[in-house]
């Protein structure tokens, strides 16, 4: 396992990428979001990945993301999302933000790709241009429509030792998670996304934590705590008690949208805006949002 990422375990939150609203990156808005990820119980980010609206950076505003996110880790751990269906923009973003600071890349193969042979064949060409980057593998169909079998997994694992972690989000993620801890044959991190709303499935299964965004990232971190302690009861209690609003948020870029809201309420953000092409909530939206959280008992800060 890469030595950047041996022990990667925890709360990584897939960390938001601030806007004003005009549209301009709020690099300011990073400290202060930062901050808040890990009062919260964050051990490390992954950012400029597709909650973090990277698809809609320039390269220079990617790396300046990235740069700010190192400058305010505190020790923390940084991973950054390098996919790209462009593998020369992927190689020089590696680069570049590896230079930055950043502790690792985070990589999905890119559509197109049909087979075992296939696959392997992309990453032998990202390795032969990267070099020994430490890696996170995302598995992640539903954005890549690239599906990899436990037994390809394998074969990369095998064959490239930069991969230190797996972010497992396919479906069904708790019985995927069960295969590779059965069935790889070298020692890897899995970390979950799927929005967690799976996380206590998938830690009952041997996942390392939740690799996700929520606006309350001390629940994902709590459940994260609670499962590792053996207490599955109370896990699933803190769980519960959040999930009517992890599951609203967890709507494609409107449910980023919401959830920047939410971080907006707590302090963490300037503004809810997401760059466009995006969703801006209306009001009706927002009277929807008071009242479920309303109903629930969530702590403000």
């Amino acid at each position: 396992m890469s030595n950047a990422l041996a022990r990667t375990k925890g709360l990584h939150v897939v960390a938001q990428t601030p806007f004003l609203d005009d549209g301009a990156v709020d690099y300011a808005s990073i400290d202060t979001l930062s901050a808040f990820y890990y009062r919260h119980g964050a051990q490390g980010l992954t950012v400029l990945g597709v909650s973090g609206e990277a698809q809609k950076l320039t390269v220079d505003e990617t790396i300046a993301v990235a740069a700010r996110y190192v400058a305010a880790a505190a020790g923390h751990r940084i991973i950054a999302g390098v996919s790209h269906p462009n593998l020369a923009t992927l190689v020089e973003v590696t680069a570049q933000v590896m230079a930055e600071g950043a502790d690792a890349v985070m990589i999905c193969p890119p559509a197109g790709i049909r087979s075992d042979e296939d696959l392997l064949r992309y990453f032998d060409a990202v390795y032969a241009r990267i070099g020994d980057v430490p890696t996170v593998l995302q598995d992640f169909p539903a954005a890549s429509d690239v599906v990899m079998s436990v037994p390809a997994i394998d074969r990369l694992l095998t064959r490239f030792p930069q991969i230190g972690v797996i972010k497992s989000e396919d479906f069904p993620s708790p019985t995927k998670i069960s295969r590779m801890r059965a069935e790889l044959s070298r020692p890897v991190r899995i970390l979950t996304g799927n929005n967690g709303q799976y996380l206590v499935q998938e830690m009952e299964r041997g996942a390392d934590g939740p690799m996700a965004g929520f606006s309350f990232p001390e629940m994902l971190s709590g459940v994260y705590e609670l499962m590792t302690e053996g207490r599955r009861a109370e896990a699933h209690d803190l769980f519960n008690r959040y999930l009517p609003l992890l599951k609203h948020e967890a709507q494609g870029q409107w449910g980023i949208a919401l959830r920047k809201e939410m971080m907006r309420r707590r302090g963490a953000l300037t503004s809810n805006a997401l760059r466009g092409p995006g969703p801006k909530l209306t009001e009706a939206d927002l009277a929807e949002l008071d009242f479920l959280t309303s109903r629930m008992d969530l702590p403000q800060a």
